[in-house]
């Protein structure tokens, strides 16, 4: 890979951001994962709230057809549709956030 410059201003504001004496690289792969654990957060709790809402998890809510059964009410569909997004953000940050992690080892 070639190597990346950046401002002296952005590399000030990195250094407030991420204190210590990390490489560029590893100031950027941690701000890249405290990015996707605020993310990943936000889907989770998303996925909680409406598994509460529902009353199960979104595997069952889909098994059950609520969708169909609410006549495709535009409340539930759009709840389909955020923990739909909710459930697939999990799953592809939390595998980023393994391929990210291993690059630290």
């Amino acid at each position: 890979m070639g190597s990346i410059g950046l401002m002296e201003q952005t590399q000030q504001f990195l250094n407030l951001t991420v204190p210590g004496n990390q490489d560029l690289d590893a100031k950027v792969r941690q701000l890249i994962e405290a990015e996707h654990l605020r993310k990943l957060a936000q889907y989770r709790r998303t996925d909680l709230a409406l598994a509460r809402k529902y009353g199960m998890n979104f595997e069952e809510f889909l098994g059950r057809r609520i969708p169909r059964q609410e006549n495709y009410s535009w409340e539930v569909e759009q709840d389909a549709m955020a923990w739909e997004s909710a459930i697939g953000g999990i799953v592809t940050l939390e595998r980023q956030l393994r391929e990210l992690r291993g690059l630290n080892g």
